[in-house]
């Protein structure tokens, strides 16, 4: 009778952890009611290590240390797990960032057993005369860049070359829990960077990137977690332009997991943006069309990129107070890819939602 009982107590208590981990990932869209981030309309780099064998050190990043590709009973999708606090993790091939792009990751900060079971790690961007040296301009000198430390405390410090002095801060709010996920989001517009933790703005610095030198390459370090749906965008979409004026606005900024049309609540900013468009212009149709890449059966594909459209159409209703006979959605699965589906980028950006004046 005990083994039965107790048998039942672990049953119940596995349910109950995941339909806690369920809820972690539901926040509701009215949560990001204050969230203005909007991605970059120009995918220049996107990995959500798909296409990656388990165990392997993905193809598109490097390592002085170690770390490989694993997946998780918390979340689906495959990650990419440090596993090494003293490994430096950075892309494989420099990136010459221009003056206005965005960053975006998925992380989950894990207890690190070496380090007393510290969860904080780092995240850099820098400008380095030796991009392909991981360990050049780590520490001044030898690099121009800002930290971000997300710890029991987050943390940013801005150190710069070119004697121009360092800037740095702490919030004491918003910590980052193990096991947990949350969504990084990071916006520069020139000298200014806003970064953004799930729906709250961490810090917003007007004068934090150097003008001087252009940056070229991003990099973890001094942690164990775990990150996922890498993706680096550069331009402001005008959406206002585009929908009026080109009568068509192809948008990057609609999240949704792997095959589900759950629109995710980070997808706020660029709803809220498309929606202003539509309560500045009463006279304004639109069409919401979603596409798909070529992952999948043709059926399934054209099935979800009309869900997709569906729940779009819904949320601008729903949340954003739009009135349905001034939209129709539709979905066209993998039928007009705009690249073609042999990378992750090119993947990244056939996976797009249309909004088509009518």
């Amino acid at each position: 009778m005990k083994t039965i009982a107790g048998s039942f107590l672990t049953f119940f208590l596995f349910i109950q952890a995941i339909t806690l981990l369920a809820q972690q990932d539901q926040q509701p869209m009215q949560s990001y009611s204050k969230y203005d981030f909007i991605p970059g309309e120009k995918v220049i780099f996107f990995d959500d290590f798909s296409s990656e064998n388990i165990g392997d050190f993905p193809v598109q990043w490097n390592t002085d240390g170690s770390g490989e590709i694993v997946t998780t009973s918390l979340l689906p999708g495959k990650w990419l797990k440090i596993t090494n606090n003293r490994s430096i993790v950075c892309l494989a091939d420099p990136l010459v960032l221009p003056d206005n792009y965005t960053i975006e990751f998925d992380v989950i900060p894990q207890k690190d057993p070496s380090n007393n079971g510290n969860t904080s790690y780092c995240f850099y961007i820098i400008s380095t005369p030796k991009p392909k040296d991981m360990k050049y301009g780590l520490a001044r000198p030898g690099g121009t860049g800002i930290k971000f430390e997300f710890a029991y405390n987050n943390y940013y410090s801005a150190y710069y070359s070119d004697g121009t002095p360092e800037l740095s801060g702490r919030t004491t709010e918003n910590r980052q829990m193990a096991d947990k996920k949350y969504r990084i989001s990071i916006w520069v517009q020139k000298e200014r960077i806003r970064i953004y933790q799930n729906e709250v703005k961490l810090f917003d610095l007007a004068k934090a990137m150097s003008k001087n030198f252009k940056y070229n390459m991003i990099r973890f370090s001094a942690g164990v977690p775990m990150v996922s749906n890498f993706r680096i965008a550069t331009g402001l979409p005008d959406m206002r332009n585009k929908l009026l004026t080109e009568g068509r606005l192809v948008s990057y900024g609609i999240y949704f997991d792997v095959n589900k049309d759950l629109v995710k609540p980070e997808s706020y900013g660029t709803l809220k943006a498309i929606a202003d468009v539509l309560n500045e212009n009463l006279d304004l149709r639109i069409k919401i069309v979603g596409y798909t890449d070529s992952d999948g059966s043709d059926a399934a594909n054209l099935d979800l990129s009309k869900r997709r459209g569906a729940a779009v159409k819904n949320e601008l209703v729903k949340n954003f107070g739009i009135d349905a006979s001034r939209l129709e959605s539709d979905g066209l699965g993998e039928t007009k890819p705009v690249a073609p589906n042999d990378t992750p980028v090119n993947k990244a950006l056939n996976r797009r939602v249309e909004f088509i004046k009518l």
